[in-house]
C-alpha cells in the first residue's frame, strides 16, 4: 500500500516493518556500544602517547590523530571490509560474511572515533594542575602510573560532556556501516525507500528512532557532567 502522507502512513509503515525496525536499531545499538568501548580504550592509549615524555610516542600519537581525524569515515569502513577482509583475508568471524562485516565496522568506527576521544582527553589532561603531577612524581610514580592514578581520573571528570558529544556523534556515524552491508538502521531505511513510496514517512520514522537513541545519551552525560565535573 502506498502512502499518501500524514500520520496514518507512518503508523502503517511501523506496523508492517515493526520487527525489522527493532532489529535494525538493535544492530545500531550494538555497533555503537562495542565501538564506544573500543574507541575509549584506544583513545585513552593514544592520549597517553600524546602527552608522553618520549618523542617517538608523541609523534605516533599525533600522526594517528591527524590521519583518522582527516580521513572520511566511509573510506575507513570500506577499507576495513574490502582491504583488510576481502583482499588480505583477515577474518574476524570465520567465513560468515555478515558477521565479519559487522566486526570490521566496529574496528573502523572504533579507530575513527578514538581520535576524537583522544583529543577530548588530552584537553582534559591539560586542565589538571601541574602540582597534581608533581605530587605523584614526588611519591615515586613513573609516567604511566602517574597518568593512570593521578591525571586520567581527573581528566575524565573534566571532559564528561565532550565525551558525551563524541558518543552521540558515534551513534549517528554508525549509519556509515550500511555501505558494507551491515543491517543497521540506515541499511533498512534504504531498503524501505526502494519498496515504499512514502519517502518522508520512512525518513520520519528513522529520524525519530535516532532522536530516541541520542536524546537520553545527551541528558545522562549532561547530568553526569553537572554532578562529577571538577569545579574550577
Amino acid at each position: 500500500m502506498t502512502s499518501i502522507g500524514g500520520r496514518a502512513s507512518v503508523f502503517d509503515l511501523i506496523s508492517r516493518y515493526d520487527n525489522q525496525i527493532l532489529d535494525a536499531f538493535w544492530v545500531t545499538i550494538k555497533l555503537t556500544f562495542y565501538s564506544a568501548v573500543g574507541a575509549l580504550v584506544v583513545g585513552t592509549l593514544v592520549a597517553g602517547m600524546r602527552v608522553s615524555p618520549v618523542p617517538v610516542a608523541r609523534w605516533v600519537g599525533a600522526a594517528y590523530v591527524s590521519v583518522f581525524r582527516n580521513s572520511p569515515l566511509t573510506l575507513i569502513i570500506v577499507f576495513t571490509s574490502l582491504g583488510l577482509y576481502t583482499t588480505l583475508g583477515w577474518e574476524l568471524a570465520g567465513e560468515d560474511l555478515c558477521e565479519n562485516n559487522f566486526r570490521w565496522a566496529i574496528v573502523g568506527l572504533s579507530a575513527y572515533t578514538a581520535a576524537f576521544v583522544c583529543e577530548s582527553l588530552r584537553s582534559g589532561i591539560n586542565t589538571v594542575a601541574l602540582g597534581q603531577s608533581e605530587a605523584g612524581r614526588s611519591l615515586g610514580f613513573g609516567f604511566a602510573q602517574n597518568l593512570r592514578l593521578v591525571v586520567l581520573p581527573q581528566a575524565f571528570r573534566a571532559v564528561i560532556a565532550p565525551l558525551g558529544s563524541v558518543l552521540i556523534a558515534l551513534t549517528k556515524n554508525s549509519t556509515v556501516a550500511s555501505v558494507i552491508g551491515v543491517a543497521e538502521a540506515a541499511y533498512l531505511m534504504s531498503a524501505m525507500n526502494e519498496n515504499e513510496a512514502a519517502v518522508l514517512a520512512v525518513g520520519a520514522i528513522f529520524a525519530l528512532g535516532f532522536v530516541i537513541l541520542t536524546l537520553p545519551t545527551g541528558l545522562v552525560f549532561g547530568w553526569l557532567a553537572r554532578r562529577y565535573e571538577v569545579k574550577r
